[in-house]
């Protein structure tokens, strides 16, 4: 996974969050590959690809935004995404209980991607 890009320009690395989302997505769905299928995993295993993956999406939109409304705007929605995920990957490594410690970095990511959206809406909107 590469989240730093080299500026020649500047003084200190560009992170690159689009693809740092992208990675991600990867990542949850080789893990969720990796849960057993049963009538109790099989709708969390939905719900955490759903969750996981729509958080690059929705970065992705807000990329590409129209206005500093729709910025934040899809923004909020990658932040929320990301507050989901953590909900189910906890509720994953309770019901796969084998695959608890890559459930526990996945949740570290989607704890990281989160703070990391929370400070980009409170900068927009003038808070900081």
């Amino acid at each position: 996974m590469t989240n730093v890009q080299q500026n020649p320009n500047a003084q200190k690395p560009k992170y690159d969050l689009g693809e740092r989302t992208a990675c991600f997505s990867e990542k949850i769905i080789d893990f969720a590959k990796k849960i057993p299928q049963s009538t109790i995993t099989r709708p969390l295993i939905s719900q955490i690809i759903r969750s996981g993956t729509s958080i690059g999406a929705n970065y992705s939109e807000a990329d590409e935004a129209s206005s500093k409304k729709d910025f934040i705007n899809k923004v909020s929605i990658a932040n929320k995404e990301s507050k989901e995920t953590k909900y189910w990957l906890r509720i994953l490594s309770y019901a796969a209980q084998e695959h608890k410690e890559e459930a526990r970095m996945l949740w570290k990511e989607a704890e990281e991607l989160n703070l990391i959206f929370s400070a980009i809406i409170r900068k927009t909107r003038g808070k900081d």
